[in-house]
């Protein structure tokens, strides 16, 4: 195993990112909810403000695990073209599919925030950060989203993710820090001692501190 927790991940990466330490301008965002544990030792170590990005799968309406794509609370989609094709879904199918996706978000963005403002990330230096990646469809319409955003800079930080997906995330951000790309690649949970779920009333403890 690679790391022992979610939080051991998180203290290896700020160690990878201490050469931010003295800037002012620097905030970090997790994805929910694994990524916002790992975000928040980053943050902590950094002493910049945290924040929440949510961006969910979009999953097949026969098998929700399945991604056709991704979606992000600041409403950017996207969809897995070829997948859509093969798996024949209407575009009924994936617009019920995305509207249930952005209640989900609207009701998380609820309950981790608390009424707060989201960060504004215009001109800063943003760290985005999950707890490990797959395909990476989900954190790259991240990227894309907060491209958008206007950023001076955005770095994507990972704990492990497989060499393909790391490449292909790396042309949509300005620098990329991963711990380990183990081929061959196992399910992102493979590699922590300690995996288990993290819940919605952790991460508004972790936003609150």
């Amino acid at each position: 195993m690679l790391f022992k927790d979610r939080t051991d991940a998180g203290k290896q990466l700020a160690e990878r990112l201490a050469f931010l330490k003295a800037q002012s301008d620097v905030i970090v965002l997790g994805i929910p909810r694994g990524g916002v544990v790992v975000a928040a030792e980053i943050a902590r170590v950094l002493d910049a403000p945290l924040d929440v990005f949510l961006a969910h799968k979009l999953g097949a309406p026969f098998n929700p695990e399945l991604a056709i794509g991704a979606i992000t609370s600041t409403g950017e989609v996207l969809l897995d073209e070829d997948l859509v094709v093969e798996l024949r879904l209407s575009d009924r199918d994936i617009a019920r599919e995305i509207e249930q996706q952005r209640k989900e978000m609207a009701r998380r963005l609820a309950v981790f925030r608390q009424n707060r403002p989201p960060l504004d990330v215009r001109g800063k230096t943003v760290v985005i950060v999950d707890d490990g990646v797959a395909t990476g469809s989900t954190m790259l319409v991240a990227l894309r989203a907060l491209r958008q955003a206007q950023p001076a800079r955005l770095i994507l930080a990972i704990p492990v993710g497989p060499p393909e997906t790391i490449q292909r995330l790396g042309g949509e951000c300005d620098q990329v820090i991963v711990l380990a790309t183990p081929k061959p690649f196992w399910a992102v949970g493979r590699f922590y001692d300690e995996f288990g779920q993290t819940g919605d009333e952790e991460v508004r403890k972790l936003l609150s501190i």
